[in-house]
């Protein structure tokens, strides 16, 4: 699920081989904490870690956070609509029993399980849309973006690596924006927002260095 970058990369090979894993070393967290999660959902939280590790055009995301376990994180990256509908489609009859994965769980051994209490209930009811599924799982590490693929204006998180990666156009868009109106984006992406999840620090040294060394006019293969 992560070949897409294999040309351009923040990610090693075993950081690929981890995401793939259901109980990977990466985070230590478990997809199947309300039963086994069905492949056809599975895939889409493989492509979202694949994204998070190794695209290298998450930049103009990334935020400095005061805290003691994470230094920056990223915030309110607007993912595709198809991507967000396709993601709920595929996991709406899935089970899970907590909206926001990134805090809450049990850890008493050692892997994350349900809180005390806590109900599994189908995707479609936890998340009741394609937006809240997308916004709210991971902290609002994503936004729901009204734009399609495409469109130059939204991130996606799977494409086809021979027709060039789409998200280079879209960091660099955001990027230009950010310099010219940074008191817009910050209204759209306020510093005090919940936690998200943190970048490993090979990602967060790389990414900004991955947008400063892109071409003029790039928009090709990723």
């Amino acid at each position: 699920q992560c070949s897409p970058w294999k040309d351009n990369a923040c990610c090693t090979a075993n950081t690929s081989w981890e995401a793939h894993r259901d109980q990977s070393n990466l985070y230590n967290f478990n997809w199947n904490h309300c039963g086994v999660m069905p492949a056809r959902c599975k895939r889409h939280f493989i492509q979202d870690t694949c994204l998070y590790e190794c695209s290298p055009n998450l930049g103009p995301w990334i935020q400095q956070a005061d805290s003691s376990w994470r230094r920056q994180r990223i915030l309110h990256v607007p993912l595709c609509k198809e991507d967000c509908q396709e993601w709920w489609e595929d996991c709406r009859d899935a089970l899970t029993c907590k909206e926001n994965w990134h805090k809450g769980w049990n850890w008493a051994t050692g892997r994350n399980r349900c809180p005390w209490g806590a109900l599994c209930r189908p995707f479609s009811q936890v998340f009741p849309r394609p937006k809240d599924l997308c916004e709210k799982v991971w902290s609002s590490s994503f936004r729901y973006s009204p734009e399609p693929r495409g469109s130059g204006r939204c991130i996606q998180m799977w494409f086809d690596p021979a027709q060039g990666n789409p998200n280079v156009a879209v960091a660099k868009f955001y990027a230009g924006r950010r310099r010219s109106s940074p008191a817009q984006e910050e209204e759209e992406a306020p510093g005090s927002d919940p936690a998200v999840r943190a970048l490993p620090w090979p990602v967060l040294l790389l990414l900004p260095l991955a947008l400063l060394l892109l071409p003029a006019g790039a928009g090709g293969s990723g």
